[in-house]
C-alpha cells in the first residue's frame, strides 16, 4: 500500500509539472550559447508548412538589412524595429523594446551592421512573424531575458 501510495503522489506531481510548463503558468526556456540560424530556419519552415504555432527562445545572428528610423509607440510601449539577414535569403523582423532596454535613443542599429539576437520567435502568419523579448526583461508567459548586440556592443 505504501508504495503505491509514493507512486500515486510521484505521477500527480509529475503531471501538475508538465501542467504548469504547457500552461505558461512557469516555463523553462533555454536557448543556444551561440547563434543558431539553421536551428531557427528549420522552425520557420516547420511553422510555414502548418506546424505548431508556440514561441520559440532564438539565437541569431546576421547583416542589418533594413531598419525603421522612428520608434513606434505601442500599447506596450515604445519599440524600434529592424530586419536581420539570417541566411538563405530569409530576413526577419527585430522587435526591440525601448522601454525596457538599456540603450541609446532610437535608432542605435543601423543597416550593414553586425546584429546578434536573443529573444521569442513569433509566428502568427508569414508576414506576421519576428523576434520579440529582446530585452533583459521577463514575463509572466516568457522567463527568458534576451538581448540585442551590434557590432560588438550589448544591449538589454
Amino acid at each position: 500500500m505504501r508504495q503505491s501510495t509514493a507512486w500515486l503522489i510521484r505521477g500527480l506531481a509529475v503531471a501538475i509539472m508538465s501542467t504548469l510548463l504547457n500552461s505558461g503558468c512557469a516555463q523553462a526556456q533555454t536557448v543556444s550559447s551561440v547563434c543558431d540560424d539553421s536551428a531557427f530556419l528549420a522552425a520557420q519552415r516547420t511553422f510555414e508548412n502548418g506546424g505548431g504555432r508556440e514561441d520559440l527562445p532564438v539565437h541569431v545572428c546576421g547583416r542589418v538589412v533594413a531598419v525603421s528610423s522612428r520608434a513606434k509607440h505601442t500599447r506596450s510601449g515604445w519599440h524600434g524595429y529592424f530586419y536581420v539577414d539570417v541566411g538563405s535569403g530569409v530576413s526577419i523582423r527585430i522587435v526591440s523594446d525601448l522601454d525596457e532596454m538599456n540603450a541609446p535613443e532610437w535608432p542605435w542599429v543601423a543597416k550593414g551592421d553586425q546584429a546578434e539576437i536573443v529573444g521569442r520567435y513569433y509566428y502568427d502568419a508569414p508576414r506576421r512573424q519576428g523576434i520579440d523579448w529582446t530585452h533583459h526583461g521577463t514575463g509572466r508567459h516568457w522567463g527568458m531575458p534576451g538581448y540585442v548586440v551590434v557590432n560588438g556592443t550589448k544591449y538589454q
